[in-house]
Formats: C-alpha cells, structure tokens, sequence
C-alpha cells in the first residue's frame, strides 16, 4: 500500500481517532464534522496520509485519507495494526465528583481497563446530575490516547439503593470502606470472576448505606490501606490493585 501513494507522515502516532463505524479491511469510514475539523484543519493532514483509527469493537486500524471537504472527510481502511483487546469483566461504581475529579475517575478507569461504569447516588453525593455525552467524550479521548481499543459503557446516575437493588446475582461487589483500616480480606485471596468495585463520595458512606451493603451476601469489605484516600485516588488504586491480583496484568 506503501508504493500506492499512500504517505507515514512521522508524526502518524499522534493522530489516533475514535470512529463510530465498523472496521474491516478494505472499509470505507465516513467522518463527522469534527473529526475532519481536527483531521484537516488542526492537524493538516490530506488526501493519502495515513492515520490511526479503531471503533471500539474491531481493533486499531490503519486509514487512508480519500476525501477532504470542511464538513466531513472519507477514509479507507488499510490493514488492522492492534487487534481488539477487551479488558475483564470489571464494573466501576463511584458517586461523581467536583468536575474535573470525575473526569479523571473516567480517564484512568477507562486507562486501565474497566468495562462498565456506573454513576451513584448516595446520601452525601455532592453532585446529583451528570452530563453522560460529556463523560463519554472523556472516555473516548483516554482510549485515542493510551493506545485502547475498547471504551467502556457509562450508564446514567442512579440511587444506590437502586443500584444495589438490581445487582446482578453472578456478580460481586468489592466495598472499598475507608473507615477500614486493614482488613482480613486481601486482594490476593480473592477468586477470578466477574467483579464489581464500589468507590463511596467524598463524605463517605453513611451508616445506614454501609450497614446495607454489609448485610448483602455479594458484599465483599476490603480496605485500601491505613491512609484515608481521596475518592479519586481511592478509584485509581482498587482498579489497579484488582488488576494486578484478578485482571489481566
């Protein structure tokens, strides 16, 4: 494809993007309006440059630029260079943040591999309205950007009790409880399977809300150390610690 007149500008590994289009060889992928804003008029790229692009379901795929207008762009797909990498069946529920915190919990959630995340509710949640196209953007840019292949499913806020309530039966739930110190329950003795890992609000959980988690047969209390952390680095650490012992690291 090299001797076709197709250019590996130096600068290829920068320019990665999301596309909500199915891959396959040979493929032709429509852009949208921003897209070809970024593709065209950021980052000056034309007709038979070669970019980086993946649709979250079939791996990373490289593309040629065929068409060039202000409103949209048309690539055709070369060859798959990354073949799709799905992280382990890991959910995230977290109570949402000041701004910029719960963007970084989507970020690095999406970083280091988590499939589902889910916004809750609790009694001392500061913000009780997401923006879900907003949280999605994030995701989608993480995963241009580190090099992933899926991007996980956000679902919208709901209650806790809710949450709770519709729990799947073949999941289980690792409560991450700042009020304990240590715990008898280690990461390393724990069994594989599909998880789920809970991250309270920056208050914590009230007593009612933990003696109700506590009292569910899928409840699995674990602390993340004898340091109180902040809700954000709370999510970082259990994800990454989880991955190590139970994941695919």
């Amino acid at each position: 494809w090299l001797q076709m007149g197709h250019r590996l500008s130096s600068d290829m590994n920068k320019i990665r993007v999301f596309v909500d289009h199915t891959l396959g060889e040979a493929q032709s992928v429509p852009l949208n309006k921003d897209q070809a804003h970024y593709i065209f008029s950021v980052m000056r790229k034309r007709i038979g440059d070669l970019i980086l692009i993946f649709d979250g379901n079939n791996g990373e795929w490289l593309a040629s630029i065929n068409e060039i207008s202000k409103q949209k762009g048309n690539l055709l797909c070369i060859k798959q260079t990354k073949p799709q990498i799905n992280p382990p069946d890991l959910w995230l529920y977290f109570s949402p943040l000041k701004k910029t915190r719960t963007d970084f919990i989507i970020e690095k959630a999406t970083e280091l591999g988590v499939r589902k995340i889910i916004p809750i509710q609790t009694e001392r949640t500061n913000a009780d309205r997401i923006r879900i196209d907003r949280l999605n953007a994030h995701a989608r840019e993480a995963a241009e950007q580190c090099g992933g292949t899926y991007i996980p499913k956000i679902l919208e806020i709901q209650k806790l009790n809710e949450a709770l309530k519709n729990f799947p039966s073949d999941r289980k739930l690792l409560f991450c409880d700042e009020e304990l110190k240590q715990s008898k329950v280690k990461f390393n003795s724990l069994t594989k399977g599909k998880w789920s890992i809970l991250i309270g609000p920056e208050g914590g959980f009230s007593d009612i809300e933990r003696n109700h988690l506590l009292a569910l047969e899928f409840t699995h209390r674990i602390s993340l150390g004898p340091r109180v952390l902040r809700a954000d680095t709370a999510a970082v650490t259990a994800i990454s610690l989880w991955q190590n012992y139970l994941g695919d690291w």
